[in-house]
């Protein structure tokens, strides 16, 4: 017997996005609006801090069958929580330095306006990403520019890397590997494929960062309605 395909409309998802965001403890749901256009979710208003905007953007992308966030939230700082440049910068080096993930003497920071610029080259993508979440969270953020790239200590063996990425997608309990097409170019990846929401299709572009010697991964996998 074959399965019937729910189709949800706009008006579901946006009903579901505003119901996440009541969940999600860490914003104001009264403070944002939610507009869904063709599975497009666009974020407006305002909050206090960068890192409830984040916070927002993922509650929306939790939702099923959202296909992206237009996060057009503004951030407005309070006078309470303002922070000079240098009180930001100091605060950021500190962040970067404890944090376990993070090669601190690749990276370089900047703040202009309370806008965090980061740069410099890491091996993993991993490490990249956990650079801009220590410096994300921090009082006084406006934003965060991510200008980190990765340089491998390794060179990518594609001989089987393709085939070796397919196995860790399917023993990964988070995604449904079935129909993910992966195809590798030297130190390249290149994902294709159809999945349920933005968290799979995340998780799925993360699995295939794990692997050794990677520089780009090109995620051409949608969320489906």
């Amino acid at each position: 017997m074959a399965t019937a395909t729910v189709t949800r409309t706009d008006q579901d998802i946006q009903t579901d996005v505003l119901d996440e965001l009541t969940w999600e403890p860490r914003v104001r749901p009264n403070e944002i609006g939610v507009t869904v256009t063709d599975g497009v979710v666009t974020l407006t208003g305002w909050v206090d801090s960068y890192a409830k905007k984040w916070a927002a953007e993922r509650a929306a992308h939790r939702v099923s069958r959202v296909r992206a966030v237009a996060n057009d939230l503004a951030v407005r700082i309070s006078t309470a929580a303002e922070k000079s440049d240098p009180e930001i910068a100091t605060a950021a080096s500190r962040a970067l330095e404890w944090d376990a993930f993070v090669p601190i003497e690749a990276l370089n920071v900047t703040v202009a306006d309370g806008w965090v610029t980061l740069h410099g080259e890491v091996e993993w993508e991993y490490q990249r990403r956990a650079a801009e979440r220590a410096v994300g969270r921090l009082t006084g953020v406006r934003g965060v520019s991510n200008g980190m790239t990765v340089r491998p200590a390794v060179r990518a063996d594609s001989r089987d890397l393709a085939e070796r990425i397919v196995d860790a997608l399917a023993r990964n309990g988070a995604t449904e590997a079935e129909g993910i097409s992966v195809r590798v170019h030297g130190d390249t990846v290149v994902l294709e494929g159809l999945v349920h929401s933005v968290p799979e299709r995340e998780e799925i572009e993360r699995v295939v960062w794990s692997a050794p010697g990677i520089r780009e991964v090109h995620n051409h996998v949608a969320v489906g309605r």
